[in-house]
Formats: structure tokens, sequence, C-alpha cells
């Protein structure tokens, strides 16, 4: 079972090049959460997003302009990008003649849902009649290595949650960007699909054959210099019924020295399993240090992000302010907020 290969993380990092300007493809999707890669697209990076194409029934509305294949085509889009992530991640039946007729527009194809866009062959045939390219961002390098635990140069932050879909992408986009901002030596990882679209490299953590996660995760975040910072993108909650795996592999690997709870206001259940409550904030962070000190006894949490989008805007600073004098931590919203108190709190703590 154990791997010999040695890999270097050029090697190993899945990096990919996708044709811009994007129209994000929302299907029928009606719920945010699982329209979370176009929304992410949109957000990080607007300069590339044209349009947004949504099907009937759809209720998504980005703030792009909206377009079918044929007007976006023309508009100059290079690529329909599928910006929506069901549980299970198939691609419907339905989405088939709308993906057929982007690719005989001339525009590519690129998806992160587990479902290969290469292994249909009704798209594979259309991809080759008109020349555009399916890209899957969902498929993890080869030979990835089984994980060593040993310590590696250089300090990590991992963004970890009390559920999925409420802000760890955006909290460690936001923390990588701000310390780049004050001239600090630190680089956004990429763990799931968005992240890697957006980041243009890294490795899906939920598509790595389950012995070998925290493998992937090391080389997520190799060896730095002494004074660099990985700023690592959670995924999924310690505490999920169905994800707790890739979370667990994705800690046990990155062996990150700080740790950032994120949370959404006012969410009482775990997203799509209304049988299990949300944890707590402290039961998130004992567990993240029960398990991270196994291969980093100094791990520590140095904050609490929260997607405050479900609150009033006038109750937000009260809101966080409450938090923080309810767990001794900054609390931040990154998008509302900004990192800089997490950042702040991390640098006075080394």
């Amino acid at each position: 079972m154990l791997n010999a290969k040695k890999l270097t993380t050029e090697e190993t990092l899945q990096t990919i090049t996708l044709k811009a300007p994007y129209l994000l493809f929302i299907g029928s999707e009606t719920e945010p959460i699982y329209a979370k890669t176009a929304a992410g697209l949109a957000h990080w990076v607007p300069e590339k997003c044209m349009g947004q194409l949504s099907l009937p029934g759809g209720t998504i509305d980005l703030g792009l302009p909206k377009h079918d294949v044929v007007s976006a085509a023309k508009a100059g889009a290079k690529s329909l990008v599928i910006g929506t992530s069901a549980v299970g991640g198939a691609i419907p039946a339905a989405w088939m003649p709308t993906l057929i007729q982007a690719l005989e527009s001339g525009l590519d194809i690129v998806a992160g849902v587990h479902t290969k866009l290469n292994e249909m062959p009704e798209l594979v045939a259309a991809a080759k009649e008109s020349g555009a390219s399916l890209v899957d961002v969902r498929v993890p390098p080869k030979d990835i290595p089984v994980g060593t635990g040993l310590k590696r140069t250089g300090k990590r932050l991992l963004t970890v949650g009390t559920d999925c879909a409420l802000g760890k992408k955006y909290t460690a986009l936001a923390i990588a960007r701000a310390m780049q901002e004050r001239g600090i030596d630190a680089d956004f990882r990429a763990s799931g699909q968005t992240g890697i679209m957006i980041a243009g490299n890294g490795i899906p953590i939920d598509a790595v054959v389950a012995d070998f996660l925290s493998g992937a995760a090391e080389l997520i975040s190799p060896n730095n210099s002494a004074d660099h910072w990985d700023v690592i993108e959670g995924q999924g909650s310690l505490f999920h019924p169905g994800y707790s795996s890739v979370s667990t592999g994705l800690l046990m690997g990155s062996q990150p020295d700080a740790f950032v709870v994120c949370t959404e206001a006012l969410r009482t259940h775990i997203k799509g399993w209304p049988d299990f409550e949300l944890p707590s904030i402290p039961a998130v962070i004992d567990r993240t240090i029960d398990l991270g000190k196994q291969v980093n006894p100094d791990i520590a949490c140095v904050g609490i992000s929260v997607n405050t989008s479900t609150l009033p805007a006038h109750e937000r600073a009260a809101y966080l302010e409450n938090l923080s004098q309810l767990y001794g931590l900054p609390a931040i919203d990154p998008i509302a907020t900004g990192a800089d108190a997490i950042i702040d709190a991390l640098l006075g703590s080394e």
C-alpha cells in the first residue's frame, strides 16, 4: 500500500489554465449554497466573468449580465464554467442540450463536479467536432504518496468549519490577500475545485483516495522559507456526518501552526443533514487541537470567521464583538470587515 516514489510539488499540484472570459452556468439552481463555484468566481475574479446563464426555474442572480450560449459567444465568452455543485456532484441530463450547444458555439466547458466531462460520450463527440475543450478540474494527480506526518519548514494556517459551504475558502483567500498587501510572504493554497479555478493550481482533496488524503495535503503546502505562510483552504467539517474524513485528512497533512474557525451566523444544523445540529465553536476548537496536535503540538486557534450575510447589516458589529468577547479571539467577516484583526493576532503570537 505504501508508495515509495517521492514526488515534487511541481509534479503533483494540478495546474490549470482556463480561457477567459467565463460564462457562469447555474442550471436551475435555487439554493445559493449549491452555486458556490459560480459565486466564488464572480466575487474573486470578476474581471474574468462576463455573464451568467440559468435554465428555467433557476433563481440565483450573481449580478452579472444574463446570456444564452449564442449571445455569450458573440459577446466574446471563451469558456462555459459549470458553477453549481449539488450533493453527489452529478451533471443532470437536462443540462446536455445547453452543454452541447456551448461546445458547438466554440466554448470550452469547465467543470469541478465529480462526474467527468471527458467520460460523457455526447460531450466528447461534440468537443471533437468543434475543437473546443472539456476541462475537468476535480481530478487529482496520479501517484500521490501516503502522508509522512513529518514536520515541514515554513508556517501554515488552515481554515476549519462548523459545516460545509460557509466561508472557509473566502476566509483563506481574504487572509492570504491581506497578508500579501502587508508585504508578508504568503500564498493561498487551494484544496477544492473553486479555489483551484481561482488560484490556477491545487489538489481537489475530496477526489483523492482516502489512504492518500494526508499525503495530498502535504503536497498542497510543501517546505518553504521560515517566514513564509501558506494559507490553506479548508474542506467540510470534522463534525460532518458525510465529509469528516476529508476534513481529517486535510488537517493531518496540513499540520497547521494556526487555524481559524469558520461558521455562519444563525445556521443551526448541518446543511442538508437536518438531524445533526451545528457544533459549537469551542467544540470545533477542541476537536481540531486534539487531532492536530498529533502532527503539530503547537497548533493554536487564532480567530473566528463568520459569514454574517444572514444578519441585518446593523447587527453585524455587535454580533462579532460578542463572539470575540465570549471566546477571547478576534472575530471577523472576511468580506464585510476584512481579515486584519486575525492577522494582527497571528503576528502577535509569533
